[in-house]
């Protein structure tokens, strides 16, 4: 049984500021229509495998879930983690998950949610080659066939073959220019693309004797597991206690069981602005354009628009990214400084590298249009079937208009329905909730006004989706 992995755990903040802490670029439809999670899992189609097991931060389950929902898939299970751990943790997760789940002889495919790969057959032809390794008890990973001198990636070089793999020589950190020419030059060396596939008993075996801090943290952490709705939450305490180590420094380097298969298939980390821009199609200019852009004398550009007309004038190599609460500019031999912006936000105390002005929630979504002293305004959509928490606030009052859709409201004592273009009122201090009965979506405008209007105003006495303190 060949059982897919997608670990969903990065944060993506090379790719500020569409990327955010709490709704990373695997989440975002960055190259298609569909977003890289989705994508990943799509790719899939037409090789034997079982539903998916995905690996992701507890703050994004409930948007993981909804999107593998949107594209009819249901994954065999979703283990969230308490907290990062890098890839070597988490593949260890996904492995005792599978065991569990009655799989003793399962093989992992392990996926990184945010790769592109343009290449669909030539991507299964090499799942195939590494499967049929892995029966003997080895542990593949996946080496692309270098395109060009990249700097930014680490490298495998190959040593002796066996069948249609090869064995590892060694790992190399990334390389300067030079050194990258060789390596392109040589033909022995491929990119790191930090995919893998053995079996889920075979990992755990060499994770024990390679790193048995990690794999005892790691089966503590999982025996004490609770199922949460749809979720797998592992204990927190043991889970954090684990040493933070990916999978090439843990077991790869370090086994003698590794081999690697060659995969050409236009692959791509989207590790950047840059990578973004090279992955996408371009028109005549070389211009990679989104949404509502207007690019005059201007060549080679990456230029997203969200929310606004965004025009520019004899630019060449840029990326411009406009969203409603933030625009980046930046030379495209710069972006891997974006980063360091992230990090000052974030040591700034600013919001704005963590969450988009729109947050979405298991029930739907609110975007605040619009605030000043003592209010704040809101446009919430929920799906159909969705339910916010029934909850209260200490600070502030509310006032709803329902825009499109049919609301049922709690309000106190009563329960009534709202239809498009009627309104109420909900009082400081008053038990309140919104749900969407219909089959469309549903769209509020909430007007909030009070002397403190923060997220952190809420007492919640139900809650259809297990979540607890105020802002999760």
């Amino acid at each position: 049984m060949l059982i897919p992995v997608v670990l969903s755990g990065g944060s993506g903040t090379r790719l500020w500021p569409l990327s955010r802490e709490l709704y990373p670029k695997q989440l975002l439809p960055l190259v298609g229509e569909r977003t890289m999670l989705q994508e990943t899992v799509a790719r899939l189609s037409g090789l034997e495998v079982a539903a998916p097991i995905v690996v992701c931060n507890e703050a994004h389950r409930f948007l993981v879930a909804e999107q593998l929902r949107v594209v009819g898939h249901t994954a065999r299970a979703i283990v969230l983690e308490p907290k990062g751990r890098n890839t070597a943790p988490a593949i260890a997760l996904a492995a005792h998950a599978a065991l569990a789940d009655g799989a003793a002889d399962a093989l992992l495919l392990v996926l990184p949610a945010d790769h592109v790969i343009r290449n669909v057959a030539a991507f299964h032809s090499a799942v195939q080659v590494a499967a049929q390794t892995a029966r003997s008890g080895r542990l593949v990973t996946f080496g692309v066939v270098p395109q060009a001198p990249e700097t930014g990636y680490g490298y495998i070089r190959r040593g002796a073959a066996e069948g249609g793999a090869y064995r590892i020589a060694s790992f190399v950190e990334k390389p300067p220019l030079e050194k990258a020419r060789g390596y392109l030059q040589s033909g022995e060396y491929y990119w790191n693309s930090g995919m893998f596939l053995f079996g889920a008993r075979r990992y755990l075996e060499e994770l024990q004797r390679h790193a048995p801090d990690i794999a005892a943290a790691c089966k503590a952490s999982f025996d004490a597991a609770k199922r949460d709705l749809d979720f797998l939450r592992v204990d927190a305490a043991q889970f954090e206690a684990c040493r933070s180590e990916s999978i090439d420094y843990a077991v790869m380097e370090k086994t003698d069981a590794a081999l690697v298969v060659p995969l050409d298939a236009g692959w791509s980390d989207v590790g950047s602005w840059s990578a973004l821009h090279e992955a996408c199609d371009a028109d005549d200019q070389g211009n990679v354009v989104h949404g509502d852009v207007l690019a005059e004398d201007t060549h080679g550009s990456y230029l997203y628009s969200e929310s606004r007309l965004v025009a520019t004038v004899g630019l060449t190599d840029h990326v411009v990214v406009e969203t409603k609460d933030a625009v980046l500019v930046a030379p495209k031999s710069r972006v891997q400084d974006v980063k360091a912006l992230v990090t000052r936000l974030k040591n700034e105390g600013r919001y704005e590298h963590s969450l988009h002005r729109e947050v979405f929630r298991p029930w739907g979504s609110y975007d605040s249009i619009d605030n000043g002293e003592r209010f704040q305004v809101k446009r919430l959509m929920v799906h159909p079937g969705g339910v916010l928490s029934l909850q209260m606030h200490h600070h502030r009052a509310e006032h709803w208009v329902v825009v499109s859709g049919t609301a049922r409201i709690t309000r106190g004592e009563e329960v009534f329905l709202l239809e498009e273009n009627q309104s109420t009122y909900i009082p400081v201090g008053v038990r309140h909730r919104i749900e969407n009965p219909g089959k469309i979506p549903l769209h509020i405008i909430e007007v909030q006004s009070g002397g403190y209007l923060g997220e952190d105003d809420i007492v919640r006495f139900e809650d259809n989706y297990g979540r607890q303190g105020t802002n999760t």
